[in-house]
């Protein structure tokens, strides 16, 4: 049986080496989208380039949904209330 501390660095490399593809992947697709001028979808895929840097460096949670498993003391993020006249007709 591999003892839980072990299993949790595995996890743990793992997702590193997963964001870090991912942050790859998306500089491969920004120069491409760069190269088809699509000026929009260029900024929206440098700021998922940017958001993968920050996760990489411990700067942003993986994700606020679990944020018991994913604390960081400089995020405060909410989600905005719905008004009523949000509200989908």
């Amino acid at each position: 049986m591999v003892p839980q501390n072990e299993m949790n660095g595995r996890r743990d490399e793992n997702t590193r080496e997963n964001i870090a593809y991912i942050r790859q992947m998306l500089g491969e697709l920004r120069q491409v989208a760069l190269g088809e001028g699509a000026d929009m979808l260029c900024y929206l895929i440098e700021m998922a380039y940017v958001e993968a840097g920050d996760v990489q460096a411990g700067r942003r949670p993986r994700s606020f949904l679990h944020r018991e498993r994913d604390k960081s003391p400089t995020c405060r993020c909410r989600r905005p209330a719905r008004s009523s006249s949000s509200k989908i007709r």
